[in-house]
């Protein structure tokens, strides 16, 4: 439990962020989330929580890339959950740039920022894009990291500036590496729920590449990976990976979510939406049976469990999405 805790989140208005702030304030933890900073005010999905839960959060704006900023958020809070990225990895490939500046230098900022204000604990966010196309499967934290995307190249780095500050300097930091994440307030950006608004728009089904796998956690797996893993001495200075430990197609996905949706469809092949032939990850599947060993963890909903429930969430939700539109 987090009752009483001064916690920061960073990326705290994103998909999974905005969870992770829904559970530390029901848990009584002390919240400060850190946006970032847009003249709208706009705090992302933290917007959509329940508003006795928005009204425990401290909302802090700024820039990753800001040190001055960073430095700020992280004061006074003892433990450090580190989720903000640009994840998107055709964005990536548009502007490499921007997305290096954000997670390597934006990492670095929160790590010299912990070391400076001595907190007790850092959890940073990886992803299953490290370990690029599975060379063996499942995937244990063992692997080769492989950089195939300019995206997991900066998480590549990213990862390894965490692994030297505890190496070092002694940071109590470890490092969560979630396989793909679903569930309800994923963006338009993300397969699955693309996948749903285009079928529950009743449109034709556009998508790229159909063969290549995906190991699908839940949110409130992957979150309480985090509520975890932050309790855990002995992940201190490791990375862990939170999967389910399954995996399916995009084509095989696209099925189910028809079933559920109830619609026979035809995909048509939309070029854009495929990545370069080398940048591909044709396969992620993961082992996590480190995360069980070192703290308990183990995937509690189903695929088809939180497959129904983002299809509630996208029906309810459909006017925000651009359904059809591809997004980088």
């Amino acid at each position: 439990m987090y009752q009483g805790e001064h916690v920061l989140v960073t990326g705290a208005g994103g998909f999974i962020g905005s969870h992770l702030v829904e559970r530390l304030v029901r848990e009584g933890g002390k919240v400060r989330a850190f946006v970032r900073y847009n003249s709208r005010g706009d705090a992302g999905m933290l917007r959509l929580l329940d508003s006795q839960v928005r009204r425990e959060v401290e909302t802090v704006a700024g820039d990753l890339r800001d040190s001055d900023a960073v430095r700020k958020a992280v004061q006074g809070c003892r433990v450090v959950f580190h989720l903000g990225a640009l994840i998107a990895i055709p964005y990536s490939y548009l502007h490499p740039r921007e997305v290096v500046d954000t997670n390597v230098i934006g990492t670095l900022n929160v790590l010299e920022a912990c070391r400076d204000s001595g907190v007790e604990r850092m959890v940073h966010t990886s992803t299953s894009e490290v370990y690029g196309t599975a060379r063996y499967a499942p995937i244990d934290e063992k692997h080769p990291l492989q950089g195939q995307s300019p995206y997991s190249a900066s998480k590549i780095a990213a990862d390894k500036l965490c692994e030297s500050f505890h190496a070092a300097f002694s940071l109590p930091v470890a490092t969560l590496r979630p396989f793909n994440t679903f569930g309800p307030r994923q963006s338009g950006r993300a397969v699955i729920p693309t996948i749903t608004s285009q079928l529950l728009s009743g449109g034709e089904l556009r998508l790229g590449n159909l063969t290549p796998t995906r190991d699908y956690t839940f949110v409130s797996d992957t979150v309480d990976g985090f509520v975890r893993i932050a309790r855990c001495d002995a992940a201190v200075g490791r990375a862990v990976n939170v999967g389910s430990g399954a995996e399916i197609s995009i084509g095989g996905l696209a099925e189910k979510l028809a079933g559920i949706v109830g619609r026979e469809v035809d995909v048509v092949l939309d070029r854009q939406r495929v990545r370069p032939a080398e940048s591909e990850v044709n396969r992620l599947l993961a082992n996590n049976a480190l995360a069980l060993e070192l703290f308990g963890w183990q995937p509690r909903v189903s695929l088809d469990e939180g497959l129904n429930k983002v299809v509630d969430w996208v029906r309810d939700n459909l006017g925000n999405y651009r359904v059809g539109q591809y997004e980088v």
